[in-house]
Formats: structure tokens, sequence, C-alpha cells
């Protein structure tokens, strides 16, 4: 009877200091942007020659949610009133490609009173993928 060689492990310190350098990446890269966009006569980031800005991605902005039976769904009809689990006044939720990113208040447009938008009141902190 042979003993089993114990299995390498991942060591967890090595992909930490992946993470920390990837945020120090985006971090400088962040850094380097704003500065460009402070710069007279600079073109907005948008413009910039980054493949990046082109990435196409969905936000959603999430003012609640609810659960009902599919009988109380079906009954539904136009000018009916579906009540969410948020209250007037609380946070909305920004979310982008399925992950909330932020908070943010409901505002009217100044530019357009018809239309509303989403003020961002809190940016999520990034958290470690395991």
């Amino acid at each position: 009877m042979s003993k089993a060689q114990p299995r390498p492990e991942v060591e967890k310190p090595e992909i930490e200091a992946e993470d920390d350098q990837l945020n120090r990446a985006i971090e400088e890269l962040r850094g380097v942007l704003s500065e460009e966009e402070k710069r007279p006569g600079a073109a907005p980031a948008a413009a910039g020659n980054s493949v990046i800005f082109d990435i196409p991605v969905e936000v959603q902005i999430v003012l609640g949610s609810t659960e009902m039976p599919v009988s109380d769904l079906m009954t539904l009809q136009k000018g009916s009133t579906v009540a969410l689990d948020r209250r007037i006044g609380e946070p909305v939720d920004v979310v982008v490609n399925g992950r909330r990113i932020a908070r943010g208040e409901i505002t009217v447009l100044e530019s357009d009173p018809s239309r509303f938008g989403i003020r961002l009141t809190e940016i999520v902190a990034a958290t470690k993928s395991a």
C-alpha cells in the first residue's frame, strides 16, 4: 500500500497579488483618463483611441421588485398597480451586466422636465471574485 502524495494547492497569496496588481492598474487608468479630461482642449475620454470604450454593456435601473402568483399576474391589465418592495425616496440600484455597481436617487432632468434620470449617490466597492 503506497501513501498518497498530497496535491499542491494553489497559493492564495499569488491570486491576491494578481488581484491587487489588477486593481492598481485600473486605478492608474482611471487617474490617467481623468487627467486627460482636465487638460484644456482635450477630447472626451469616450472619443479616445481605446477599444474598451466601444464595448456595449447592459445598464438597468432597478426601482424594486415583487412576488405574485401567476393568477395575479394574469389578471393585470392597463391601469393596474403593482406594489414594489421599496418606498418612495429609497435609493434605486444601478446594475451593469447583472452586477450591482451603484445606488442612486431618481431625479428630473433639467434639460427635459418630462424625463427622469438617476443621480448616483453611492458606488459599490469592488469585491474580489472567487
